[in-house]
């Protein structure tokens, strides 16, 4: 996890995996968020702080997927983020944080005997919805950057019960302004409220195994931050540092069969390794309600 919720809107399960939704299928869900640290990476230095204690990011997230056609799926993500820290003075923060809206495009499918291949392009935007501020690290609800995504997604079916799928993606960051006149980072003095945010690349490689109502999968996901400075020794993070991770995690899919239409969700992962992140356990869980608007259903 990084020092905030954000950044893993763009590796939730709807934006990496191989599903798509059928056409004129809604589904609306709300998903609960826990997220907790002591230990961190200042720079490659494994650490932890008494004037943080423990980092403790909850947040509440509305997830919406439509099925515009067979091949192209919409989806929307809006989380109501809160943090706290259980040590030292650092006041707590809470607020909406920031919108996606992204359009997942299935453009080649390959299917022989039980087996089939499927390869998908995907792209998002995020943007803050409210005028929160990103410099105030590890307790901040966001960065407060716009930014835009290209992702390219492919999965591997094996009779139609394991699954293999791999998904990588560039993001493209905005500059962000903050409320002072001057800032300090990567050993340089900078006279500006403007800062710049460098690119990220994320991957992650998912195998999963799937029955009638059911799908469970085990991942392996990496970011890397293309630029930026490290912590520096006992200071607080700034929005533009180089913050990379590695996270091993699972998810669970289950379509509920006494409840027509309502399915639960939960994924959660572990940071193995890091660079200007938390060391932090990651548990995701909600259900998601679909309406069929399709004349077949």
């Amino acid at each position: 996890m990084l020092f905030l919720w954000g950044s893993l809107s763009a590796q939730t399960p709807m934006i990496t995996d191989g599903m798509m939704t059928p056409k004129k299928d809604l589904g609306n869900g709300i998903f609960y968020g826990f997220d907790s640290w002591n230990k961190y990476w200042e720079g490659t230095l494994k650490r932890d702080n008494q004037n943080i204690g423990t980092l403790t990011t909850q947040a509440a997230t509305w997830m919406g997927v439509y099925g515009l056609t067979e091949k192209i799926t919409l989806i929307g993500m809006l989380p109501y983020v809160w943090t706290k820290a259980s040590g030292g003075t650092l006041h707590s923060m809470q607020g909406l944080q920031d919108l996606t809206l992204a359009a997942k495009y299935n453009y080649f499918n390959k299917e022989w005997g039980q087996n089939s291949i499927r390869l998908f392009a995907l792209g998002s935007y995020s943007l803050p919805t409210t005028n929160y501020t990103p410099d105030f690290l590890p307790l901040s609800i966001g960065m407060g950057c716009k930014s835009l995504s290209a992702r390219l997604t492919g999965t591997y079916s094996l009779k139609k019960v394991w699954t293999f799928t791999a998904s990588g993606a560039y993001t493209w960051r905005g500059n962000i302004f903050l409320d002072r006149p001057s800032y300090y980072t990567n050993g340089q003095m900078y006279f500006s409220n403007e800062v710049q945010m460098f690119d990220q690349f994320d991957f992650i490689v998912r195998a999963g195994y799937h029955q009638s109502n059911w799908h469970a999968e085990l991942f392996y996901t990496q970011q890397n931050t293309l630029g930026g400075g490290d912590i520096r020794r006992q200071d607080m993070p700034f929005a533009s540092n180089q913050m990379n991770y590695s996270k091993i995690g699972a998810s669970f899919l289950y379509v509920i069969p006494q409840v027509k239409n309502l399915a639960a969700r939960a994924w959660g992962s572990y940071t193995i390794a890091g660079r200007n992140v938390g060391q932090s356990t990651t548990i995701n869980a909600g259900l998601m309600y679909t309406l069929h608007f399709s004349n077949t259903q």
